[in-house]
């Protein structure tokens, strides 16, 4: 297993370093490059993801789509797309910028803390995903309109649902150069 590092940013989203994606979440947790994503499918449906059991952040709550930390150096694009493959054996070739300047802290019950500077994604695909159970317990497809009433959805999630806009399938593409400067690569 390969030593994955997360990029940590300061306030201006300039990377300052790197840190151990295992040790970087914790009740300090320092801000760092991340994303979301969400999977549509040609209905307009949101594929949502419970994430697995034994994940140490966030365990068994549903959410977007998928998430995760581009690693040092690794386009925020293609880092959604290795994501996408390795949690839900989804293949995609395009992937669209919605909200370059996503930004939220949220803080677990147990005291560890989400603290991240998270573009958003959209991607199309239809299909059902293979999700590796490691890292996702359970999947469905929902409606966007449907998506506020899910019980225990992700804090990060739900602001996400504040900016986005319409349905996905009309959601404006945004300017890569709102991006934090540390996905600027």
């Amino acid at each position: 297993m390969i030593d994955e590092r997360v990029v940590l940013v300061d306030e201006g989203g300039r990377a300052i370093g790197t840190e151990a994606k295992a040790t970087v979440h914790h009740a300090a947790t320092p801000l760092h490059l991340a994303f979301s994503s969400y999977v549509v499918d040609a209905a307009g449906r949101v594929l949502l993801t419970q994430r697995a059991f034994g994940k140490p952040t966030w365990p068994g709550v549903w959410t977007n789509s998928c998430c995760g930390h581009p690693l040092p150096g690794e386009p925020l694009a293609d880092a959604v797309r290795r994501r996408l493959a390795d949690e839900l054996g989804i293949v995609v070739d395009t992937v669209e910028l919605v909200l370059p300047e996503f930004r939220y802290r949220a803080e677990m019950p147990t005291g560890v803390v989400e603290n991240e500077l998270c573009p958003v994604y959209r991607v199309f695909w239809t299909g059902n995903p293979t999700p590796n159970p490691s890292e996702v317990a359970a999947y469905r497809w929902a409606d966007w309109d449907e998506l506020r009433e899910v019980p225990g959805l992700s804090p990060w999630c739900l602001l996400q649902l504040d900016q986005l806009t319409g349905q996905p399938t009309d959601w404006p593409l945004a300017d890569p150069s709102l991006l934090p400067p540390a996905a600027q690569v």
